[in-house]
């Protein structure tokens, strides 16, 4: 299974709450029921993250590192899974947001970048494709504003050559290279 790096960004606008914490974890607790017994990914995990602050997660292979990050996401199934605690997001509670809600906060205010971009990102679709599709979504922009924005975010993370990597399919991206193009559609 490939690993995950749970990245947050958030959007200055009214009404978002910028004087506390970005993202509080309190005693968060995931558990997996299965027929040889109870599995405890994740037992009492606390945190406090700061806007502008990093969190490092480090631990061995199955310590529960993804599990952490999925539960904090909403991507874990709902079957035969038991999550407990406290998220908050900037002051908000997304402990028990359901899938639509959460999906407002996907993209544009949270996200993932997956340590193995290759089976991440879709092989048969083009770097530029995969990126504007996203913003068109999120953002709800046109196709030239699209591209534009991708261009500047692979500029950004600093991809060379941006404008001819945008018509490149990922198998033709260095693996830096396509770890870079999934922070460029985190950011």
């Amino acid at each position: 299974m490939a690993r995950k790096k749970v990245v947050l960004t958030s959007p200055t606008a009214a009404g978002d709450k910028l004087d506390g914490p970005l993202l509080e974890v309190e005693d968060l607790r995931t558990h997996f029921l299965t027929p040889a017994g109870t599995v405890r990914a994740v037992d009492g995990v606390s945190f406090t993250l700061a806007r502008g602050e990093t969190l490092g997660i480090v631990g061995e292979s199955g310590s529960g590192k993804t599990v952490l990050s999925r539960s904090i996401m909403g991507l874990l199934p709902s079957r035969n899974v038991v999550r407990q605690g406290a998220i908050r997001y900037q002051g908000h509670s997304i402990s028990d947001y359901s899938q639509e809600q959460m999906r407002s906060v996907w993209g544009t205010e949270m996200g993932m970048i997956f340590q193995d971009p290759m089976t991440s990102l879709n092989p048969v679709m083009k770097i530029g494709n995969q990126i504007t599709e996203s913003l068109r979504y999120h953002l709800d922009m046109d196709k030239g504003e699209a591209r534009d924005t991708a261009i500047a975010l692979l500029t950004s993370v600093g991809i060379p050559e941006p404008a001819q990597r945008f018509g490149e399919y990922p198998h033709q991206l260095s693996g830096g290279m396509r770890q870079r193009v999934m922070i460029a559609m985190a950011l």
